[in-house]
């Protein structure tokens, strides 16, 4: 599976001004949830995903940060015989809700959509851990960050690209006066 082609072909990759979650601006941006709403492809990928992570222990959960991580999540869990959970956002925090938990050991997978940073992705780390759980590893389809987000957990994906990012003051699309634009969830 080209993994690239398939964000294309979905109308997923696009271009122009954004704003990301990170705040930081880019002239890319993978709306991932346009490659998702296809179940062919949501369950292709994360089955290509679960498939490409060799892990000594098989998770017994897989959490995802709402909302962007849900789908991954669920496909993946599906992939790997787990159950599927999500952690929302209250306060700028992730906090479980909807009677999940995580118990003492329980050994967990964190799968998301897109890491540019991965703030996300740490909260989500953070929250298993304060549960006492384990985090076996962090599962994405797409690292944009090209390696430079870095995690204490094995950090996997299924494409992995340097998209450039810029801060306010310096990126030009701004300079240039090109509309702003933020597409991803909140």
């Amino acid at each position: 599976m080209d993994i690239l082609k398939t964000f294309e072909k979905c109308g997923a990759l696009l271009s122009g001004h954004f704003l990301l979650r990170s705040g930081l601006h880019s002239d890319k941006f993978f709306q991932a949830a346009l490659v998702l709403q296809y179940p062919k492809h949501a369950e292709a990928l994360c089955r290509n995903l679960a498939e490409q992570i060799n892990l000594k222990d098989n998770p017994e959960t897989v959490i995802s940060p709402a909302v962007g991580g849900l789908i991954v999540g669920h496909e993946f869990a599906r992939a790997v015989g787990a159950r599927a959970i999500f952690a929302e956002k209250e306060n700028d925090n992730l906090v479980l809700r909807r009677g999940f938990s995580l118990g003492k050991g329980e050994k967990v997978v964190v799968a998301e959509d897109v890491v540019t940073k991965g703030g996300r992705s740490r909260q989500t780390i953070d929250l298993v851990r304060a549960c006492g759980a384990e985090v076996l590893a962090l599962a994405v389809i797409v690292d944009r960050s090209g390696g430079d987000a870095k995690f204490d957990v094995p950090f996997h994906s299924l494409l992995k690209l340097h998209v450039r990012t810029w801060t306010k003051d310096e990126c030009p699309l701004c300079a240039n006066d090109i509309p702003l634009v933020k597409p991803g969830s909140k």
